[in-house]
């Protein structure tokens, strides 16, 4: 039997850094600032967190042009996934744990 942490990610699991994985979890790309719109975070805040990310090798950067405005896209990587789908694992079997010897 594993234990409740294995798989916990602290990379993934910082409120901002969560947040971001569920919202690409949920597409195949999404733009920076829709992204940004969506925390209703700074753009040095959101950029800060997507450098950890992808630092990490969760996350990929896409840049390009629309609409005449360089623009840049997120997604994750295969890691990433597998990586953030790990921790909701985990942060599953720690409640469930706790909901068991509660």
């Amino acid at each position: 039997m594993t234990a409740p942490e294995d798989g916990f990610n602290e990379t993934i699991h910082a409120p901002n850094r969560l947040r971001i994985c569920a919202a690409l979890d949920a597409v195949e790309e999404i733009e920076f600032a829709t992204m940004r719109g969506t925390l209703g975070v700074s753009p040095s805040v959101l950029s800060k967190h997507v450098t950890v990310l992808a630092e990490a090798g969760y996350v990929e950067q896409r840049k390009g042009v629309r609409d005449t405005r360089q623009r840049v896209w997120l997604r994750f990587t295969k890691q990433g996934r597998a990586a953030y789908h790990a921790h909701l694992a985990a942060l599953r079997a720690i409640v469930n744990a706790d909901l068991a010897t509660g």
